[in-house]
């Protein structure tokens, strides 16, 4: 339920020296030039420590002048160095949410550390993910939980979401499961199993996957009988429906989905064997 994307392909540090350079004689050259060069330092310590709000401060001294980098972000001028890189930022072909892994391009633009808070990124490439609406609702300007413990994955920063971080066990009876949860890989090092359980709760995503989950279980039935009825290996065709969503993501929901089914074996029996019951 989250994917791994490659960092933009802009110098966030850069940036700062175009945006200052930009406003050369314009109505905040004083304000922007002052700052040069703690505002470049403080967007490379932000590449630097991936992002990470335990670690990168705010910079209480611009609060009062927030609105003028957040303007940066929210009027950027026709032929401004910034406007381009957002239109690249959302031009993404994405089809799948980077921190839910939903099916459905994601339509808005999300401040890893918000804009609110941390003026200083509104712009930063480096803190700018696509995001979809619902993501964004739950994520809101939280960073960090009550222990100081950052809440969410940063979809560039975060390598080891390239491989399936998430499991998806799944309860009883096999016709019509109760329940299921979503839980970090059990063999994550203690601390990054953490983070992901704190991303999965703070978006609410097992909530949210409760639907998706019913109904593509519902779908399997059929397609289990489907197969039977035409004298089909069915545990032979699974393989190839997991391996066919692979290319989503290993933490897309679908993906996940039938790599639960795959790893439970009761299930695979069930399916390819057993008497089966639709789910109503």
């Amino acid at each position: 339920m989250v994917l791994k994307l490659p960092l933009p392909p802009f110098c966030s540090a850069q940036l700062v020296d175009d945006l200052v350079l930009e406003r050369a004689n314009g109505q905040n050259e004083v304000f922007f030039n002052g700052l040069a060069a703690e505002w470049r330092q403080r967007v490379e310590f932000y590449v630097a420590e991936r992002g990470n709000p335990e670690s990168v401060p705010d910079w209480p001294q611009v609060a009062a002048h927030r609105k003028k980098f957040i303007n940066l972000y929210d009027h950027p001028g026709e032929n401004s160095v910034q406007r381009p890189i957002l239109e690249e930022l959302r031009n993404r072909t994405l089809q799948i949410c980077p921190s839910c892994g939903e099916d459905g391009t994601p339509n808005t633009l999300d401040h890893y550390l918000p804009k609110a808070e941390y003026p200083q990124f509104a712009v930063t490439p480096a803190n700018l993910s696509p995001m979809c609406d619902i993501c964004q609702g739950q994520k809101g300007s939280e960073t960090v939980d009550d222990e100081g413990r950052r809440l969410y994955l940063h979809p560039y920063f975060d390598d080891f979401i390239a491989e399936q971080v998430l499991r998806l066990p799944i309860g009883r009876p096999l016709n019509a499961p109760e329940s299921f949860s979503l839980d970090p890989d059990p063999d994550l090092p203690e601390d990054i199993k953490a983070l992901v359980a704190r991303h999965i709760d703070g978006l609410d995503l097992e909530k949210r996957y409760g639907p998706y989950f019913r109904d593509q279980y519902i779908r399997l039935l059929r397609l289990a009988q489907n197969a039977r009825d035409k004298d089909q290996d069915f545990r032979a065709l699974l393989p190839l429906f997991k391996e066919h969503h692979l290319d989503r993501g290993p933490n897309a929901w679908i993906h996940l989905f039938y790599a639960a089914v795959i790893d439970d074996a009761e299930i695979v029996d069930y399916l390819a064997d057993e008497e089966l019951e639709e789910m109503r």
